[in-house]
């Protein structure tokens, strides 16, 4: 029994020696101490010497969450020729010392943890890990930025990737900006080359205008199905001459790159610089889908690329990791009824404003209003639209990006045209990156951008012109500004997609529908499930820069398991008792990973032999969850290392 202190992160809150001594009276105790760290390499020597001078058969760690150092434990415990599965946690720090303030109350929780996990100890068996092979390719789910970094990260380093993008060009979100902060140096120009290292690479493999259908599998052997949408173009005989846009007489969709301010054709790129640069036809606009007639692109494409009759493709793989990039979508700010965003031409999104900045927007770089086409002489911006809301109203959490975004929206719009007026209503300035706060003091400084501490509460248009009123906090009073252009700083939310992908990696979401991360500090880029990595914004708001070095992050982590030709599995995994199982399937159908399935096996029940349909366990695929033992209504199932004995002895020794 080994009972560490964390410094006073445990021994603040909880008396280290009546641990020791309470554990010392516990049936199988032969040996108890503690060490102020022990996950510290005097503590692991410590730890190693006790197993081989006691000839222990296991040990319990008073210690820190399981999550935190189990493996670090057990590799000690391996050391000293123990078998690691024989090491148990009873976490002292989480569950007591940074819960309870009574030194007392924390104390008696913390022997009754330490009794349990003995009594778990007591029944414990040795468990031996098998192996699986490793599939030497990965899988990016998504083509923003943050997709491409990982994906040519893993190509670099001499392993084959596929990138699955549902638009038909990649690119992301930042394909649609102007210029990025802090340096306001061109967004084209950063992306634009990563798009085509991407698409030339000889290990990078792109499914544009595509989508995950299915996953299966577990880490290192990931089965996936991926459905690669119709274009009605074929792509190898396309050579983007363009020929078939400049004669397609559709032209009245609204262009999804350009967030609607602008009409695209049937059939189009996105981007002048998409990758592929291979049109898609829209068949819920073509005139030839929708009445049977015109197929005008058809007859003037010399390389008789076009086909009306291509139907999706279902292409299926196998890969070793998956990386979520699925990236992010501004929240619709038409549910605030006090913006007018939907029914004033003039109130925009800061997406919209960055494709009427943009040289190559719907207006050429001319910011104009959409009322009635003419420069706009003042602009309002406001900030945390739908950020740091109540839940019933918004997002609750920051959206990090937007006081940064509005800074550079004001800085371009002052530069470019010195003679409008520029006021931002903002709750608090957030500006906690690199050179962060000194681009939003150039803002205010230097540019001459009027920032008000306050909300707005309404606007009206009057005499064609916007009436914003809100409240300046500073002055405790209510204003009114007249403007020509407001701009909403709207929340950053997940994909819609990102929910639905979730459930098929079966990887762990938050309440935001963003990813969540194994460990908030040591697995910031792992996702609960083995195999399974995220970059970029899937996982949280956040900036390109460090999307990127998240992306990276991630690359390095997939490499990790890439470079393996063998895994080691997870030895706690469900087990069918063949006598008691009676064939129901219940756990087969609760099984999240698709590990359970039924044989019919000839039983020896105490010397009478039947045939019974009975459960098999995958024990490459099975992750341990448990669901299935708590399904089994015959008690059939049960989970190596978490026995249902074990548990209940964890019951009584809690109970004593």
């Amino acid at each position: 029994m080994l009972v560490c202190w964390c410094g006073s992160n445990i021994a603040g809150t909880v008396d280290i020696n009546t641990v020791v001594e309470a554990s010392k009276r516990e049936p199988g105790v032969v040996y108890a101490t503690d060490y102020q760290y022990m996950c510290a390499e005097g503590g692991q020597a410590m730890v190693r010497r006790a197993i081989e001078e006691h000839s222990l058969t296991g040990i319990v760690v008073s210690a820190c969450s399981p999550r935190m150092h189990e493996t670090t434990f057990r590799k000690a415990a391996a050391a000293a020729g123990l078998n690691p599965y024989m090491v148990e946690i009873a976490n002292i720090r989480e569950h007591c010392s940074w819960v309870h303030k009574d030194k007392e109350v924390g104390t008696e929780k913390a022997v009754v943890l330490m009794r349990a996990a003995i009594a778990k100890l007591n029944l414990n068996t040795p468990l031996f890990p098998g192996e699986s092979g490793v599939i030497k390719r990965a899988l990016v789910i998504g083509g923003g930025i943050a997709g491409i970094q990982t994906a040519l990260d893993i190509a670099d380093a001499g392993y084959e990737v596929d990138i699955v993008e549902k638009s038909p060009t990649i690119g992301g979100t930042m394909a649609q900006l102007d210029k990025t902060f802090p340096t306001l140096d061109c967004a084209a120009c950063i992306l634009t080359p990563k798009m085509v290292d991407a698409a030339q690479h000889d290990k990078i493999t792109l499914y544009t205008y595509s989508e995950v259908d299915e996953v299966s599998g577990f880490v290192g052997n990931f089965s996936v199905k991926i459905r690669q949408k119709a274009r009605c173009i074929n792509s190898k005989l396309c050579n983007g001459c363009g020929d078939c846009i400049e004669k397609c007489p559709a032209k009245k969709a609204k262009s999804e790159f350009d967030e609607g301010l602008a009409n695209r054709k049937a059939i189009y790129v996105p981007f002048a610089q998409a990758v592929p640069n291979v049109p898609v036809i829209d068949q819920t606009q073509c005139l030839k889908f929708k009445t049977g007639k015109c197929g005008l692109c058809e007859k003037v494409c010399l390389p008789k690329a076009i086909n009306f009759e291509q139907q999706d493709e279902i292409i299926e793989k196998e890969y070793g990791v998956i990386i979520a990039a699925t990236g992010f979508r501004p929240l619709s700010p038409e549910r605030y009824g006090e913006y007018g965003y939907g029914q004033l031409p003039d109130v925009i999104t800061s997406l919209e404003f960055e494709r009427l900045m943009n040289a190559a927007g719907p207006t050429g770089g001319a910011l104009l209003r959409r009322s009635n086409g003419e420069k706009p002489k003042s602009i309002v911006f406001i900030q945390c639209v739908g950020s740091r809301a109540e839940p019933d109203k918004g997002k609750s959490y920051c959206s990090k990006i937007c006081c940064m975004y509005t800074a550079k929206h004001a800085m371009l719009v002052r530069d470019k045209y010195p003679n409008i007026d520029v006021s931002v209503f903002y709750i608090d300035v957030r500006t906690p990156g690199k050179n962060f706060d000194e681009f939003y003091r150039r803002a205010v400084e230097q540019y001459g951008v009027n920032y008000i501490k306050g909300m707005v509460g309404k606007i009206a248009e009057e005499d064609g012109r916007l009436r914003v009123q809100g409240s300046d906090l500073i002055e405790d009073t209510q204003i009114f500004v007249d403007a020509d252009l407001v701009v909403l700083a709207t929340a950053v939310e997940a994909q819609a997609s990102a929910r639905p992908l979730g459930t098929m990696l079966t990887a762990s979401m938050d309440q935001n529908n963003f990813f969540s991360e194994s460990h908030a500090k040591l697995r910031p880029v792992e996702s609960p499930t083995a195999g399974i990595f995220l970059s970029g914004v899937c996982q949280g708001p956040k900036d390109i820069p460090e999307t990127v070095a998240q992306a990276g992050a991630a690359a390095v982590k997939a490499l990790g398991i890439l470079s393996k030709d063998k895994l080691i599995g997870n030895p706690c995994i469900a087990g069918p008792d063949e006598l008691l199982c009676n064939g129901c399937a219940s756990c087969e159908k609760v099984c999240p990973y698709g590990a359970i399935t039924y044989a019919d096996k000839e039983i020896n029940d105490h010397g009478h032999r039947t045939t019974r349909h009975v459960a098999e366990i995958n024990e490459a695929i099975c992750q341990g969850c448990g669901a299935c033992t708590v399904t089994c209504p015959s008690g059939a199932m049960d989970l190596k290392g978490f026995t249902n004995r074990q548990i209940m002895a964890e019951v009584d020794a809690i109970c004593r």
